[in-house]
């Protein structure tokens, strides 16, 4: 399988997709009436969510369990990537490399619905084309606020930076935490020497001596930060195959698959059902009418993706790669009393309904 493709824009959300353009031809003397169209290929589009968490400890995480009581304090700094979600979700895109001819004579009035690149959506019917992954620019990625473990700093007195042992200052931290921890609860019960003159007031207080705890209780706990980045991979499968779909690094997160200061993230196409030729009412398989209008008859094929042993995704996905072509009898659509339309899958190519146009 080598038809792999990345799409390595950052975003904290989804990937966007855009609507495609439709055509509708008709048989004209400019194109010798003659109707060209393609099939589609099967694309997967792949959305990887990894976290990445930084832990730094407190510079007095040695006096936790004494003036916090805890022994769960960070003491050591670490960075870890980890994927949380996988999403798979298959698109048609149009093989350009084959092309058919829906052949009509002066005067017919078939027309076929195509996609932009050509690709074969409807027969005497107009349909809307499918979303595809759209490659643009992704928002900004939002503003996370790494701790830089001094945070506490900000909320010392003279005597804290006079001291010279790390013990005294560690007593002086404590005492302060206890002091903030004292507003909060005096301005929650309504006993504060000094109370709000209102709602909004109240919030604004509380929400600074909360800041306050937290960067005091950090410089002993520590503290653990968390952000999430998507990657959006294209794979275009052309047959069964294992591949490195990318690598994910512990410290530089998602990186190419040929970097190896990652671990690889695999990608697997196994086939699971063959496409096969359809049966009329006798059991027997149909036989191609003459001059037939192309279609494919898909196949399936199970997609994982895994990493250090673990799948991160399963699941069968239908796939024209993995099919059969076989087609219509063009007689259908060009009765002049009564012609039929039919409809066709833009992920696979499939038929998906055939009618009256009456």
């Amino acid at each position: 399988m080598k038809k792999l493709f990345l799409t390595m824009a950052v975003a904290l959300t989804s990937l966007a997709c855009g609507a495609q353009a439709t055509k509708v031809l008709t048989a004209e003397k400019s194109n010798e009436y003659g109707l060209v169209y393609s099939l589609p290929i099967t694309a997967l589009e792949i959305e990887v969510t990894a976290s990445h968490q930084v832990a730094k400890k407190g510079p007095f995480y040695l006096y936790a369990k004494k003036y916090i009581g805890t022994d769960k304090a960070i003491a050591e700094d670490s960075e870890k990537w980890q994927i949380t979600e996988v999403k798979v979700r298959p698109y048609g895109v149009s093989d350009s490399e084959t092309q058919y001819l829906m052949q009509l004579r002066p005067g017919a009035l078939t027309s076929i619905t195509v996609d932009s690149d050509g690709m074969l959506l409807a027969i005497n019917k107009e349909v809307n084309a499918p979303s595809k992954p759209e490659s643009k620019s992704k928002k900004p990625a939002e503003n996370v606020v790494w701790p830089t473990g001094n945070e506490y700093l900000d909320y010392v007195d003279e005597d804290f930076v006079a001291s010279k042992s790390s013990a005294k200052q560690a007593q002086l931290l404590a005492e302060s935490l206890m002091e903030v921890r004292d507003s909060k609860l005096s301005l929650t019960r309504g006993t504060a020497d000094a109370m709000p003159a209102d709602g909004k007031q109240m919030e604004l207080m509380l929400a600074s001596l909360g800041q306050q705890e937290a960067a005091l209780t950090a410089a002993f706990t520590g503290s653990v930060t968390t952000e999430y980045v998507t990657r959006t991979f294209t794979y275009v499968p052309d047959g069964e195959g294992e591949n490195v779909l990318f690598r994910l690094s512990s410290f530089a997160g998602f990186v190419d698959a040929d970097d190896l200061s990652g671990d690889p993230v695999y990608l697997k196409v196994e086939a699971v059902n063959q496409a096969t030729l359809p049966l009329d009412a006798k059991g027997e398989q149909k036989k191609m009418p003459k001059n037939a209008v192309i279609y494919n008859i898909p196949g399936s094929a199970q997609v994982s993706i895994s990493t250090l042993g673990k799948k991160l995704y399963d699941k069968e996905v239908q796939m024209a790669q993995f099919g059969m072509e076989f087609g219509l009898d063009p007689l259908l659509f060009t009765d002049k009393k009564e012609p039929s339309f039919a409809v066709f899958d833009p992920v696979t190519g499939a038929l998906v309904e055939v009618g009256s146009v009456k």
